[in-house]
């Protein structure tokens, strides 16, 4: 048996967990620290003195558990409850001022809306779960719908509570923010790096993300990350009403231990907007992190319900990035890739110059006309900016500096891979090949994009492999990704039986997939995973999209005359309808259809979600409401045509029957979605 515990041990012990929670609090929250240094320690030791001693006293949630996990072998993925969205960037007071007209027109308002604004960290998005108060899972941002579960690893960063403090909080609340390292603690690590040896690191973004994929905690754990948050993924409306603003969600997030930016302000339209952003640019160089920006958002819930999103980004919020930082450099020579739809890019190669935390030696020119207008010429020196602190361009040629030994560059008329022509159509600013697959560029194109992670995800058939299946003719084209067989892989160099053997299992594994992905995978240009998914839904079968007309297929919310063109152009070719056919007959399936929805059935229609839904996620159901062409909002009022109201319904529930709105239940919902029922 082991030692009994006195009372005032357990006493103690609690008491000690408040107040090292507590100094957390003040020092990473609130920025007021309440004891020095050498206190805090001094209860920290004492805890595990006294935990040591009494190891049922151990709590998940105790300071002293932040690293106790084994090294992991792997991360494994975790699906988010709600998508992690991306931003739109803004990079001038125009595009800021267009932003701002763009949510006037769409609530129909007079007035300057107000938004909450706070500095844009530069670090990783980070998701953190929190279940009756105690942190339960820990998962990157990924592709937005998948990330990696590093929770071992976010419980090592000390201004993340491992529980919240106080109460009254949602039974489930899902954090969101970034981890960052501060500059004095990246600046410590550098010159550790130095001292052992190790390659530095080039900037804190990069040695964050890079910590927080040790598959070591420890390791984490001595990087001196830290934390802000600036929303909230899932809020359980059940067990807590959601505030009103956004403002007033982060406050109430702070009173919870959870820190967020002490830049937060709220400001009134466009003119505060700029305003703040000019304040904080000067403000930049003195803070003790890394910005690339400012983040606008839309203050009241009810107005970002309201707005919405598009494809991959909330409409109701911006980033304001800042001026891109810029350096001169020499052009030795531009070179001209071929893209998987046929697209000649012209990229410029340079000598490398460091330009906003980065080595920069290649830089796109995007096209044929951005060349003309650039007026390069080999040996010429010129402004590199990397373009929202990310992609590297060339801004402008330094006529000056020309010596005359600088040699003219001429874009192709014949394609610099299979010797094809290159044509340009009219309205069009890209040159592309004509030779289409028999271009060995454009099959590997093709090949990289069917076989990467958000299409067929076929993991080990990357870039290097492709190229060697090409150049040796054992693929031509996607069907023959599943006609490789164990001998043709074990003779090529570098390959060996168990990564052979590992990459026909995986090929083996994605012809299990979903018909959105396939459609995505196929490469049809203007559909993106987002327009994949919403062709999937409204046309339910690939046979029915196959076959859609242009007129069919501008019937679906969000499919512009474009797409559709795209659409129907590629399923016209008997060389692409060939190929799909293959893909088949090689065994590549999804699960049987739900009956196709009718996408004009709720076109113009303004639906309410509210209450506990048993058959259906919240997510899903708006989904396929929005298949139908339904607008779905937050709130209910007298625009409002139905509301669909699940178990413990509250306010809105009541809102609908005080203004005499049609209230459906989960069962009329399921009805209408199978096309059982007719909208209301």
């Amino acid at each position: 048996m082991g030692e009994s515990i006195p009372a005032d041990v357990s006493e103690r012990v609690r008491w000690l967990h408040r107040q090292i929670n507590d100094a957390n609090y003040r020092y990473y929250v609130l920025d007021d620290p309440a004891i020095p240094d050498a206190e805090f320690d001094r209860l920290f030791r004492e805890l595990q003195s006294l935990e040591k001693r009494f190891p049922s006293l151990v709590r998940p949630d105790s300071p002293t558990q932040r690293v106790g996990a084994e090294p992991l072998s792997a991360f494994q993925e975790s699906a988010h409850r709600v998508p992690m969205l991306s931003l739109d960037n803004a990079f001038s007071d125009t595009e800021l001022a267009a932003f701002e007209k763009r949510i006037r027109d769409r609530i129909e308002i007079t007035s300057p809306p107000i938004f909450v604004a706070e500095p844009k960290l530069d670090g990783t998005a980070i998701s953190l779960t929190y279940e009756s108060g105690l942190l339960v899972r820990g998962v990157t941002r990924g592709d937005g719908s998948m990330g990696e579960d590093i929770t071992h690893n976010v419980r090592t960063v000390a201004s993340i509570p491992l529980r919240l403090l106080g109460g009254g909080f949602p039974e489930v609340l899902e954090v969101r923010g970034e981890i960052y390292m501060p500059k004095t603690a990246f600046d410590r690590l550098n010159q550790s790096q130095d001292e052992k040896g190790d390659k530095r690191f080039v900037n804190p973004r990069n040695a964050a993300a890079g910590s927080l994929r040790q598959l070591d905690p420890r390791i984490t754990a001595q990087r001196a990350l830290e934390f802000c948050s600036y929303g909230v993924g899932y809020w359980d409306e059940n067990s807590c009403p959601l505030p009103a603003t956004q403002f007033e969600l982060l406050q109430q997030l702070k009173s919870w231990g959870v820190r967020i930016s002490p830049e937060l302000s709220r400001v009134e339209g466009v003119d505060g907007c700029i305003e703040y952003h000019q304040r904080l640019q000067q403000k930049r160089p003195s803070l003790a992190y890394e910005i690339d920006g400012v983040v606008f958002k839309v203050d009241v819930l009810r107005l970002q319900s309201q707005l919405g999103f598009v494809a991959r980004a909330p409409r109701w919020a911006i980033a304001y990035k800042f001026p891109a930082q810029e350096e001169v450099t020499r052009l030795t020579s531009v070179e001209f890739q071929v893209g998987r739809t046929g697209a000649v890019t012209p990229v410029a190669r340079l000598e490398p110059v460091f330009v906003g935390g980065v080595t920069v030696s290649n830089a796109t020119l995007h096209n044929q006309d951005e060349m003309r207008r650039l007026d390069l010429r080999e040996g010429d020196w010129v402004i590199i900016r990397r373009a929202g602190d990310v992609i590297p361009q060339v801004v402008k040629v330094i006529v000056e500096r020309r010596s005359g030994s600088e040699k003219a560059v001429l874009f192709p008329c014949q394609c610099p891979v299979c010797g094809s022509d290159i044509l340009q159509l009219e309205g069009e600013a890209v040159a592309r090949c004509s030779g289409g697959l028999t271009c060995s560029a454009q099959r590997k194109e093709a090949l990289r994009h069917y076989a990467s992670r958000r299409a067929m995800n076929i993991e080990g058939l990357g870039e290097k492999l492709i190229d060697v299946l090409v150049d040796k003719a054992l693929v031509h084209g996607l069907p023959d990704i599943y006609s490789l067989d164990r001998h043709q892989l074990i003779a090529l160099d570098r390959m060996g039986e168990k990564s052979a053997d590992n990459l026909l299992a995986a090929i083996e594994s994605s012809k299990q997939t979903t018909l959105a992905r396939f459609i995505f995978a196929l490469g049809i240009r203007e559909v993106g995973e987002a327009t994949a998914g919403l062709l999937a839904r409204s046309l339910g079968s690939l046979n029915e999209l196959m076959a859609a007309s242009e007129e069919r297929l501008l019937a679906i919310p969000d499919i512009g005359p474009v797409c559709a063109g795209h659409l129907v152009s590629f399923f016209r070719q008997t060389e692409n309808v060939a190929t799909v056919h293959r893909l088949l007959e090689a065994g590549i399936q999804w699960p049987p259809p739900e009956k196709p929805a009718n996408t004009a059935s709720l076109s113009g229609k303004t639906v309410v979600l509210t209450g506990a839904l048993a058959a259906l996620t919240r997510d899903q159901a708006r989904q396929h409401l929005e298949a139908m062409g339904a607008k779905v909002s937050g709130s209910v009022s007298r625009k409002t045509d139905f509301v669909v109201a699940g178990q413990d319904a509250g306010s809105k529930l009541e809102r609908a029957h005080e203004l005499g709105i049609p209230v459906w239940d989960e069962a009329a919902l399921l009805d209408l979605i199978q096309g059982n029922a007719s909208a209301p």
